[in-house]
């Protein structure tokens, strides 16, 4: 007796099988197949995440507290695009430790950032002190903050480069909803 089965043999089973399938599948929707899959962040997902940003040696730079969430769409700016790139694919529920060096966050100073204004070009009711965050108007009309980082004289230095460039950050993410 043999072991092996004959074409005939082989082409029934597979008729068979085929007619099971055919019956499990029956009334099954595409719309149930991808509710059954699990959701990932793809690159124009919109994601609703509970997130953790710090610096290297723990400083807490920003975090979304008890069951505060942040929600925004991938590839429209309001992320990091370096951080955009590390959500996807994962998924709901999905916890993700991150460490970033400057040139994926916030860039590395720029000395040409930083600029010597005179005190005039300032109101002279405001009160300038260093380590003073200011709103500056941007060529576009934008607001452009500065930090005072000297004060010599009438002469006041002002730092125009985002207050975390040069740092490596690290953020951590949780997933709590993803909608594509």
């Amino acid at each position: 007796m043999s072991d092996k089965l004959s074409a005939e043999q082989e082409q029934a089973i597979e008729q068979e099988t085929e007619q099971l399938v055919d019956e499990l599948m029956e009334g099954v929707t595409d719309e149930m197949i991808e509710a059954a899959l699990p959701k990932l962040v793809q690159e124009d997902s919109t994601v609703e995440i509970r997130y953790k940003l710090t610096l290297m040696d723990g400083t807490l730079v920003d975090e979304t507290e008890g069951n505060e969430t942040f929600t925004f769409t991938l590839g429209e700016g309001q992320m990091l695009n370096k951080l955009e790139e590390l959500l996807i694919g994962l998924e709901i529920g999905t916890t993700g430790t991150f460490v970033i060096p400057p040139e994926g966050a916030f860039g590395e100073p720029d000395p040409a950032n930083i600029h010597t204004l005179s005190r005039n070009e300032f109101p002279p009711e405001m009160e300038v002190k260093e380590k003073m965050v200011i709103g500056f108007e941007g060529p576009d009309g934008s607001e452009i903050p500065g930090w005072i980082v000297d004060i010599e004289g009438d002469e006041v230095t002002v730092d125009f480069n985002h207050p975390l460039s040069g740092q490596t950050i690290q953020f951590e993410a949780t997933i709590v909803d993803i909608k594509s």
